[in-house]
């Protein structure tokens, strides 16, 4: 999609066109508490996308949050509204101009007023893990620059303070498809919008690691049984056999989070190896990577 205005849906999930031109960012009536994120993009249309929908799309409609679409093109300085030049230097590729870039960047923040952070997705990035995603849910939101092409001109990353993050260590086309990742795990940890506060706080990384398995209906599946602990109704053991399953499965899986949290806890246990109660914990059940 080029040429075409900004796509907005501030807290609602209609998206109208608003003219040839950007306007400032709260010149519609979203709510003055809202989160609000802005994705700077050659590809407007596709956002809101998969956020509009299950809780993240009824937090929108309920003016929780709000996301803005900024088709960068529209900062363009040609009549073909070119966005990229060619690297210098040679080589394949195009790379995104910063005059361009600059211009979509200073009309998204007040030209620096707005006190969000701006985030360039980028595979050259640090991490993004959930303490940068509870830090951005407890700010006022987050303005996400969606490169394209080859890259980015580092000069108006660094003359704007732009943080590149990464997703993950792959390549993808563009970065809309990391820049919704990022909301989601933002928008999700706002107030209000999962309904189970206790969800948050036992999921995967909230407290250095990885989840326990899940379990539902049927009691019995396929010849495999739900682990009886979790049929006890003791709460005391439920918790104990979840921690358990929980180291045990970030030991096997993710072992730069358990030297973190060793490092971060010290280990009364005296060492990384997993314990007979992490490893008598696995009965009943089995590994995820042992499900069909």
């Amino acid at each position: 999609m080029s040429g075409g205005a900004p796509v907005r849906s501030h807290g609602r999930l209609a998206v109208r066109p608003t003219g040839a031109a950007p306007r400032p960012l709260m010149e519609d009536a979203t709510p003055v508490h809202a989160w609000r994120a802005t994705a700077l993009t050659i590809f407007p249309g596709l956002f809101p996308g998969p956020l509009a929908e299950s809780l993240t799309g009824k937090a929108l409609r309920e003016g929780i949050w709000s996301i803005e679409a900024l088709d960068m093109r529209l900062f363009a300085r040609d009549k073909h509204r070119s966005v990229d030049g060619p690297p210098a230097g040679g080589g394949p590729g195009m790379v995104m101009r910063p005059d361009v870039v600059a211009a979509a960047i200073d009309a998204a923040t007040a030209e620096g007023r707005d006190p969000r952070p701006v985030i360039h997705l980028s595979p050259r990035g640090r991490p993004f893990d959930q303490g940068m995603a509870r830090a951005l849910a407890a700010g006022p939101g987050v303005v996400l620059l969606c490169g394209r092409f080859e890259g980015v001109d580092q000069r108006v990353l660094d003359a704007r303070r732009v943080l590149d993050v990464s997703i993950g260590d792959v390549v993808l086309t563009g970065g809309e498809i990391p820049a919704m990742a990022v909301m989601d795990a933002a928008v999700r940890l706002l107030p209000g919008v999962l309904g189970n506060a206790a969800s948050v706080e036992e999921e995967s990384f909230s407290s250095g690691l990885l989840e326990a398995p899940h379990y539902t209906r049927p009691q019995v599946w396929e010849g495999r049984a739900i682990p009886e602990v979790l049929l006890s109704g003791h709460h005391a053991r439920v918790a104990e056999w979840r921690r358990s399953q929980a180291e045990a499965v970030t030991q096997e899986r993710r072992p730069d989070l358990w030297r973190a949290r060793l490092e971060r806890d010290g280990d009364p246990a005296g060492g990384p190896e997993r314990s007979d109660a992490q490893t008598s914990a696995r009965h009943g059940g089995r590994d995820e990577d042992e499900r069909p």
